[in-house]
C-alpha cells in the first residue's frame, strides 16, 4: 500500500495539469448530455464548443510543459469520444429528429458516434505528428453539429440525419485536413495570421450565432478542396530569408 501512495505522490505536476484540463472537456460533454435531456439545447451546444477549447489547450499545455504521456493521450481520446461523439449525436437527435423517425434516428446518431470513435482509434495508431490529419478531426465534427443548433437552423429530421451521416463519413475518410499543431511562433507569417484572426472576428461580429457554423463549414470545405490552411500560413524558406534580410 505504501508503494502505491509513493507512486501517486511522485506524479509530476507537469503531467497532472494537462490531464486536469482534459477533465474539463469530460465535464462539458457530460453536462451537455444532461442539458440535452432537459431540452436546453443551446446551452448544451455551447458546452460542446467550450469542450473544443479544453481539447486544444490540454495538448498545448502538455507540449509546453513537457508533460505528454500515454495516459494523457488515452484520457484525451476518451474525453473526445464523449464530448464530440456521443454528446453532439444525442443533441442533434433530440433537437431535430426525435422518436418520430423510428429506428433511423437512433441508427444515424449511433453511426456518427461510431465514426468518431473509429476516427480516434485510427488517429492513435497511424497519425504522423507533423502531417495533415487523415479525415475530419472529431472535435471539428462535433462542433459542426453543435453549431447547427447554435445557429437555430430550421432543418427537417431528414436533413439532420443526412448531416450526421455526411460528417461521420468524413471523419473515417482519407480526406486530408490541416494540422495546426505544427504551427509555432517562429514559423508563421504574422500578416497571414493576423488576417485570418481578423476574418474570424468579423465572422462573429457579422454572423453572430451563425459564426460557429460558418467556421465549421469552411473547415470542412477546406479538406474537400485540399486546401491546407496550416501550410498556407507557415513561412516558407524564401519568406524566412526575406524576413532575415529585413532584420
Amino acid at each position: 500500500m505504501r508503494k502505491v501512495d509513493r507512486r501517486v505522490k511522485n506524479i509530476p505536476i507537469k503531467t497532472i495539469i494537462p490531464n486536469m484540463i482534459t477533465s474539463g472537456s469530460v465535464f462539458c460533454g457530460v453536462s451537455s448530455l444532461i442539458l440535452t435531456a432537459h431540452e436546453r439545447f443551446i446551452p448544451a451546444a455551447l458546452l460542446i464548443c467550450f469542450a473544443v477549447f479544453f481539447d486544444v489547450m490540454d495538448g498545448r499545455v502538455a507540449r509546453s510543459l513537457g508533460g505528454s504521456s500515454a495516459f494523457g493521450e488515452e484520457l484525451d481520446s476518451l474525453a473526445d469520444a464523449i464530448s464530440f461523439g456521443v454528446a453532439p449525436a444525442f443533441l442533434i437527435y433530440n433537437a431535430y429528429i426525435g422518436v418520430e423517425s423510428g429506428i433511423w434516428g437512433p441508427l444515424t446518431a449511433s453511426f456518427f458516434a461510431l465514426c468518431g470513435v473509429l476516427r480516434l482509434a485510427r488517429f492513435n495508431v497511424t497519425h504522423v505528428p507533423a502531417g495533415p490529419f487523415q479525415g475530419l478531426p472529431i472535435p471539428a465534427g462535433g462542433l459542426a453539429l453543435a453549431s447547427v443548433v447554435i445557429a437555430r437552423l430550421p432543418i427537417t429530421p431528414l436533413v439532420a440525419m443526412s448531416a450526421m451521416c455526411f460528417v461521420g463519413a468524413l471523419m473515417v475518410s482519407s480526406v486530408p485536413y490541416c494540422n495546426a499543431k505544427k504551427l509555432k511562433k517562429t514559423n508563421v507569417s504574422r500578416a497571414k495570421l493576423y488576417g485570418l484572426m481578423t476574418f474570424i472576428a468579423l465572422c462573429f461580429f457579422i454572423l453572430r450565432e451563425k459564426a460557429f457554423l460558418a467556421v465549421a463549414v469552411m473547415y470542412i470545405i477546406s479538406g474537400l478542396v485540399k486546401f491546407d490552411g496550416a501550410e498556407w500560413i507557415m513561412l516558407h524558406p524564401e519568406d524566412e530569408r526575406s524576413a532575415h534580410e529585413k532584420d
